[in-house]
């Protein structure tokens, strides 16, 4: 297989693939070994495990905040963890860290498929006497960092997420308590596909 590679590869990941050392392993992977139609495209946090489920997924990449079903085959990649994005003229700006619920009177700014149970703006969004106001919601991380450097809104990201080169009216927060997520590759078990256990040798070697 590794003399003749041939076949196709579906991998399914999150929107800020491109932020973490995963994204170099595909582009690698597809460098080393050209014949293989790899057919990649994102999909929101939550789903992703669902999509293993079908037959057309053969590989996601996602976070992970506990312990995975024994029925997949798992490799963590790295860690990562959440931080607010404020504009510069807002007054949670001057701290040196926050709590989410510091958040609670803002307007969201949220990447598609975060409000999860791992974000930790939940308890804010559930809670009973705080109405907090989703502004946007979408795939778009560029489109959030725009409109946060305008001076609207906030977001809670992770810090490895997003590049702050053209933005220089934003400021990133740590929130405290600090909650880690562990970023992995997650392919089911026994899959003896040839194109997909060779991607697999490939990114447990790059680990």
């Amino acid at each position: 297989m590794k003399n003749n590679p041939k076949g196709t590869l579906v991998v399914k990941g999150i929107p800020s693939i491109s932020q973490y050392s995963a994204f170099d392993t595909i582009t690698q992977f597809t460098k080393q070994y050209p014949e293989i139609n790899l057919k990649f495209s994102e999909a929101g946090t939550d789903s992703l495990l669902n999509e293993l489920n079908h037959d057309g997924t053969d590989i996601v990449f996602t976070r992970i905040s506990s312990p995975v079903s024994e029925k997949y085959d798992v490799i963590v990649n790295e860690s990562d963890y959440f931080v607010a994005l404020v504009p510069k003229n807002n007054p949670l700006s001057r701290f040196e860290k926050i709590q989410v619920q510091d958040l609670r009177n803002e307007s969201f700014l949220v990447l598609e498929g975060t409000i999860s149970g791992t974000n930790p703006i939940i308890p804010i969004l559930k809670k009973p006497n705080v109405q907090p106001r989703i502004m946007y919601e979408g795939q778009r991380i560029d489109l959030i960092l725009e409109m946060l450097n305008e001076g609207m809104g906030v977001s809670v990201v992770m810090d490895k997420s997003f590049d702050l080169t053209n933005y220089p009216n934003i400021a990133v927060i740590p929130i405290i308590p600090k909650k880690s997520i562990q970023l992995a590759f997650i392919k089911r078990k026994g899959d003896m596909v040839p194109v997909v256990n060779l991607f697999w040798e490939f990114a447990r070697n790059r680990t």
